[in-house]
């Protein structure tokens, strides 16, 4: 799993069972390879690339990406029946019905010799639908126990019933927006919101933050890389005043923004995870502007439950079941989502 905030490549091994009833999983292994400068400036600048540039990145990142995952399969001695892979998304643009996650899972499959599942989002796209959130699937068989799931990445987003329907949608862009603020301070990310702690909260940045027609938007709805680019970038980047102000400015807003799409809701609990749910000062604002019960889970749930679920995905598309929801994401039908690159033996024979 590889998340706008590029903080690095999350894997983890995991084992599903279910009965008739109710899906079970064991993360038996996991951890995250930062990524390189390289790595950090190819996927951040990829966004200007050209299509032939792309398809070239593609299958570098995917050699990458297979090798990683084969060192973590040697290291711990582990024989995955599949590997799930989500890539790194380029672009993400529904409305055109278009979405791109760069790294090629055929280059995957070859480099470890283990069947591989790609791109889960393009089927719903051409169906018309967002193509995102995908994680609800997982919060709905996994994670029953909590009526409302709360992932805070690079982009903050929601899933929980209404009659018996999942629906989910993202709420606000999040620690992509908190790390570049970050950066400018020499720093990959604002480690427990301290530096947005130390800053005074603008009113006039905080309005214009909230001002965009997307938070009046009714789900399903979705945002990427762009909306923070193209928007909220040139907005902060404007403001001559000091980063742990706009740091401060842009946590208030993500708090306020994650508030305003869950307090419509009855009281119940809500697990958090992501990364996000290590800013003490972000989870702290939370909490005294929400009504629900803030449910922080374990390290492991917190790091891993995005890479936990895209493995599940991988997991039900291998099954031949539903692994995108259309209440979700608007398509016109539900999917089993996902291309399947089985490798090559002789090239992993001749490595």
């Amino acid at each position: 799993m590889s998340g706008s905030s590029l903080d690095g490549l999350d894997i983890a091994y995991i084992n599903f069972s279910h009965d008739n009833k109710k899906w079970f999983f064991q993360i038996i292994e996991a951890g995250t390879v930062p990524y390189t400068d390289y790595w950090r400036k190819q996927l951040s600048e990829a966004y200007n690339k050209d299509v032939h540039e792309l398809e070239k990145l593609s299958k570098e990142y995917g050699r990458y990406l297979g090798n990683i995952t084969k060192k973590f399969i040697y290291k711990y001695e582990l024989s995955p029946r599949l590997i799930a892979s989500h890539g790194h998304t380029i672009f993400h643009r529904p409305e055109e019905r278009f979405t791109l996650q760069i790294g090629d899972g055929q280059e995957i499959a070859d480099a470890t010799a283990v069947m591989t599942i790609c791109d889960f989002r393009s089927e719903d796209v051409r169906k018309g639908g967002q193509g995102a959130p995908l994680v609800p699937i997982g919060d709905k068989y996994l994670f029953a126990d909590y009526p409302i799931c709360l992932n805070i990445g690079g982009i903050a987003n929601v899933s929980y019933n209404i009659d018996d329907k999942r629906i989910a949608y993202d709420i606000c862009i999040a620690n992509q927006m908190l790390n570049y603020l970050a950066g400018k301070l020499g720093y990959d990310y604002d480690k427990n919101g301290s530096f947005a702690q130390k800053g005074l909260v603008n009113q006039e940045l905080l309005n214009l933050l909230n001002s965009n027609d997307f938070y009046s938007q009714k789900a399903p709805k979705s945002l990427g890389r762009e909306f923070f680019e193209n928007i909220q970038r040139k907005i902060i980047d404007s403001y001559p005043i000091p980063i742990n102000d706009i740091l401060a400015t842009a946590t208030e807003h993500i708090a306020q923004q994650i508030v305003a799409a869950t307090d419509t809701l009855d009281r119940s609990k809500m697990l958090v995870t992501g990364g996000g749910a290590k800013n003490i000062f972000l989870i702290e604002k939370i909490k005294k502007m929400s009504k629900h019960d803030i449910i922080i889970p374990d390290t492991m749930i917190i790091d891993y439950k995005e890479a936990l679920i895209f493995a599940f995905l991988g997991v039900l598309k291998m099954e031949g079941k539903t692994n995108i929801l259309s209440s979700v994401t608007g398509a016109s039908s539900d999917s089993s989502s996902g291309k399947i690159c089985m490798p090559n033996d002789n090239i992993f024979t001749n490595k």
